[in-house]
């Protein structure tokens, strides 16, 4: 609205107040333009039209419209939007430019519902879509090679998992791999040496998981949990076969990123909102990696001029430390192998040895620091040892590193908000319209809430077609009366 000077009387509807309208343009300074007579200096980048009319007098008719749109055009240097002629003369013709201050808020709105403008914002987040355990179940039967003596008894067997790898698909989990089968048995026969068999069982399947789906990011641990291997006969009645049967377990937790829609501001155009706020932290996937580190190392052993054969190799990998570097988290290790041969020893024909082999790995981590939750699950993928001249072991291995990184990111929210009644003094000092020159770090939300308005109505009245602005711009800014 329009405020008229302190005293002045409200006119009747259609009419027109009588007074010149000063145009003559006296200066611009620091985002400021003063007008004679009818616009003053009310703030830094703004112009008030403060009392647009003289004192009070008879109407006359609405010829004074034309001379108002020019003043306007003096301050923003331009022609007024048809939207603001329009909203003008509205206003005049329900006689809301002149309002006492007695009068100030007598609409029924100030006291009824709050209208209120709401400014939102979205922040990606992970969320825990899934959490769930499940198992997998691997049988086969595995037979002796031809040149191999039939199965009395078996001595000792070990199985491993090598190579897993998970991923999520609609309704299901896909998991891939190898279980590495090693047993040593006593041949049949009075004379028959002991033995030793070698072999791994690739295996693919899925596991039904309704509430997955493919865009999810899993986090998916893999256990044996149980493991048995019996000698068998074949068709012909001879122990030649053997059962293999092994359990795995599945911790699986699944990442689903989404958009979470976050109250920035609220303002009333009808009433005073008092806004309390406070700090809530929510996790977003930094990165998703699956790196790999290459190992080849020779190993001096002990004794090595009396090893005839490598019978078996199995490696654990052991993490040390972790330490976040730039862009990065770098990890320390050991690569633990344990080796089974045969040697010339014939009161100790099998033996054992257990060497450790140090790593250190970068794994790209773009945006890591101190306060990354880092899920970081190592495996071995693939490992070989080999007797190379000079008693010394050739090791070479694939070790797996995949890295889950979730960032805590912490934003102000609105926890509760409280109302009271408008200001109506606050409000009636405030202008009617005012001409304003953007500033630096301003935006149309802060624009309209300082100066009692929407952004709809500043976008409407200065036919804005998006929200941008930028400093310099000249904007017109009518109060808004809910």
């Amino acid at each position: 609205t329009i405020g008229c000077r302190e005293g002045a009387r409200p006119h009747k509807s259609g009419e027109f107040c009588r007074g010149t309208v000063g145009r003559k343009r006296r200066g611009v300074c620091g985002g400021q333009a003063e007008l004679t007579g009818c616009l003053a200096c009310a703030g830094r980048g703004e112009l008030a039209l403060d009392h647009l009319l003289g004192k009070a007098a008879p109407c006359q008719k609405d010829d004074r419209l034309g001379q108002l749109a020019a003043a306007l055009d003096n301050v923003v240097g331009k022609r007024a939007p048809a939207q603001l002629g329009m909203r003008v003369r509205g206003m005049l013709a329900h006689g809301e430019r002149c309002v006492e201050p007695a009068t100030m808020g007598g609409g029924s709105d100030l006291n009824g519902t709050p209208q209120v403008e709401v400014l939102r914002r979205n922040v990606d987040v992970a969320a825990i879509a899934v959490r769930r355990k499940d198992t997998y179940r691997i049988k086969e039967n595995l037979q002796l090679s031809g040149n191999k003596p039939n199965i009395d008894h078996i001595l000792w067997s070990e199985m491993k998992l090598r190579g897993i790898t998970t991923r999520p698909l609609d309704g299901k989990m896909v998991l891939d791999g190898e279980v590495m089968v090693f047993v040593i048995y006593q041949g049949e026969g009075e004379d028959a040496p002991v033995q030793w068999l070698e072999e791994s069982i690739p295996f693919s399947g899925e596991l039904d998981l309704s509430e997955a789906s493919e865009e999810m990011v899993p986090s998916v641990s893999v256990h044996l949990i149980h493991r048995e291997i019996e000698a068998k006969p074949d068709y012909d009645g001879e122990m030649r076969e053997l059962d293999v049967d092994a359990v795995l377990e599945l911790d699986m937790k699944l990442y689903r990123e989404e958009s979470m829609e976050l109250l920035s501001d609220l303002y009333s155009t009808n009433r005073e909102l008092s806004l309390e706020t406070g700090e809530a932290c929510f996790d977003k996937v930094l990165t998703k990696n699956m790196s790999k580190c290459k190992i080849a190392e020779k190993l001096n052993m002990d004794h090595a001029d009396r090893i005839l054969q490598i019978c078996h190799s199995e490696g654990m990998v052991k993490i040390d430390e972790t330490e976040v570097k730039d862009d990065g988290l770098h990890v320390e290790g050991v690569l633990e192998v344990s080796l089974l041969y045969l040697t010339a020893d014939d009161t100790q024909p099998i033996q054992s040895s257990v060497e450790v082999i140090p790593f250190h790995y970068l794994i790209e981590a773009p945006g890591i620091n101190e306060k990354t939750i880092c899920q970081l699950v190592p495996g071995l993928e693939q490992m070989s040892a080999v007797m190379m001249g000079g008693g010394s072991v050739e090791v070479k291995a694939t070790i797996a590193l995949d890295l889950l990184a979730l960032q805590p990111v912490c934003e102000q929210v609105i926890k509760n908000v409280s109302e009271a009644p408008m200001d109506l003094k606050k409000l009636q000092q405030m202008p009617g319209i005012v001409g304003y020159i953007v500033q630096p770090g301003d935006s149309l939300w802060k624009i309209a809430k300082k100066f009692h308005t929407t952004v709809e109505t500043i976008m409407t009245t200065n036919g804005l077609t998006d929200s941008l602005i930028k400093p310099g711009d000249r904007l017109l800014l009518v109060k808004e009366m809910s």
